[in-house]
């Protein structure tokens, strides 16, 4: 991983720094490390690189890359393939949403065991298989011992499970020599806390890779984030605001809001968000980034999947009040590339709160610490404090299924199956349903038209289902807007599935992260 042979200038001053750390702190030890980067400092390159060359320094066997969001693996993956290019077998690609032109018979069996030099995932295939019970799940495992895994966006470790993923990261990291790098522009507050109860990492058993974190944070600033002071009582008041802009992107929280918004405003306006298939998602990334760098207008209307990696730059991002964590992946979409003096960043009240749970509580955190103006919120030391405070306020929330005590060690008994089938990420009250955007329509009719799906066809249709939760579902067979082929559920009533929105709400009842995570 490297730069221009030519002598870096102005901002690549800074990120060949980053990446000097890296490759300098990769003669390190193994074990625990941070990477703590802003937006636009090139992380993933660097990380790259530190991950190459710890692994060389302590004869690791493969390095794995665990990303949370589909939109992100196949760009990262992407970027990986390049830089390897006379190495195909180089670099394996293992998520549900894989495209099977990608697909080799030699990664197919390599898949089921990431028997390749770098493994690009998901946080669900990672954790999940970490704590399966299935043969098919678990015959993984022995290659991530003795390995280097890059933890891409840590701060989106789910609240949830948090305390059963650490621990599992202090094992591997103890027993398995396995060293973890904790990569993110926001990073938790892991460590362990006395304050509280919360059984952290070690301080010192965590190394960060770069020098000066907090001057890189002040070197990287490029918006300005300005929280409007009157609540949002109505989308239309959003909407005048928005009309002031040519060229923004606003992020709210629900599916649904993001369609009413998409409603209101004029046509040409762009629709990101779990109700639209992977492939339409893929479709509208890519328009969105030919439109920016063609100069021309484009509004774009999204949750907050498009928040973390993905590579776009906008002069101006409205965002729903969110947790701190979340209004800086925000402020990372916008004046990406620091090509103007100043971005702006708004964030304001929604109509309708957060949704219960932990957005919610992240919001209320965010709009306390917002409040604050001596607290410059996108400084490390407010992350900290954000982060503090949520875990502090989740308490036992943080292992939400009881897996820890599922396998204490205390009495020797180890309910092993209980603690499978409650570790999900994802939880499991969804149906998945193919729609016909695009190309879809053509596979589905061949889906019809066999007795045996295989498996190159299987992997096409992944790329045109939408999840969604079982009370949406069980209505759209009431409503017979489903019809079952071959173990497949087909929305066969076009007009519930918009070309631009993707598939209609049915309201506020939709799970807002279900099908924007990936397995």
């Amino acid at each position: 991983a490297k730069f221009s042979e030519e002598e870096p200038e102005g901002i690549n001053i800074y990120r060949k720094s980053i990446l000097d750390n890296c490759q300098k702190c990769a003669e390190e030890r193994s074990g625990l490390f941070s990477l703590t980067v802003p937006t636009g400092g090139g992380k993933t390159l660097s990380s790259l690189s530190f991950a190459l060359r710890h692994a060389i320094k302590h004869k690791k066997d493969r390095v794995i890359y665990v990303i949370p969001y589909t939109s992100i693996i196949e760009q990262t993956s992407n970027v990986f393939k390049n830089i390897f290019k006379d190495f195909p077998d180089a670099v394996l690609e293992h998520h549900s949403n894989l495209d099977p032109k990608e697909e080799t018979s030699h990664s197919r069996l390599a898949s089921q065991n990431w028997d390749a030099p770098i493994i690009v995932t998901t946080a669900v295939q990672y954790f999940e298989s970490l704590y399966a019970a299935r043969t098919s799940r678990v015959r993984k495992l022995h290659n991530i011992a003795n390995s280097v895994v890059i933890l891409d966006e840590a701060q989106m470790l789910p609240p949830d499970y948090l305390m059963p993923v650490l621990k599992v990261i202090k094992e591997l990291s103890a027993y398995y020599d396995v060293s973890h790098i904790l990569c993110t522009a926001t990073q938790p507050a892991l460590e362990k806390r006395t304050d509280f109860n919360f059984d952290g990492f070690d301080k010192e058993s965590i190394k960060e890779i770069i020098d000066n974190p907090d001057e890189l944070t002040e070197v990287f600033k490029r918006v300005e984030i300005i929280p409007l002071d009157e609540k949002i009582e109505e989308w239309d008041q959003l909407v005048k605001l928005l009309m002031e802009h040519e060229s923004l992107l606003c992020i709210v929280d629900r599916r649904s809001d993001a369609q009413e918004l998409y409603d209101l405003l004029p046509d040409g306006t762009l629709h990101l968000s779990g109700l639209m298939c992977g492939q339409h998602r893929s479709d509208v990334i890519d328009q969105i980034k030919a439109n920016l760098i063609k100069k021309e207008p484009v509004r774009v209307v999204s949750t907050q999947l498009i928040e973390a990696g993905v590579d776009v730059d906008f002069p101006v991002v409205f965002r729903a009040m969110a947790g701190l964590d979340s209004i800086a992946q925000a402020a990372g979409r916008c004046n990406r590339e620091g090509k103007l003096d100043q971005g702006f960043v708004y964030v304001f009240k929604p109509p309708k709160p957060a949704p219960a749970g932990h957005l919610r509580m992240a919001a209320e955190l965010g709009g306390m610490l917002l409040s604050q103006p001596e607290l410059d919120p996108l400084s490390n030391k407010s992350f900290k404090e954000f982060f503090k405070k949520l875990y502090w306020t989740k308490g036992d929330g943080l292992d939400k299924k009881n897996i820890l005590q599922d396998l204490s060690s205390e009495q020797l008994i180890f309910n092993f199956k209980t603690a499978s089938k409650n570790f999900r990420l994802i939880e499991s009250d969804y149906e998945t349903i193919l729609v016909t955007y695009g190309g879809g329509e053509k596979l589905i009719q061949q889906l019809r038209n066999t007795d045996d799906v295989y498996r190159e066809l299987r992997q096409k249709l992944q790329r045109y289902t939408v999840n969604i939760q079982k009370n949406w579902f069980e209505e759209l067979q009431r409503q017979d807007k489903l019809s079952e082929c071959n173990g497949y559920w087909i929305l066969i009533d076009k007009e519930s599935y918009h070309g631009v929105s993707g598939l209609q709400a049915l309201g506020d009842s939709m799970n807002y992260r279900a099908g924007e995570l990936v397995i």
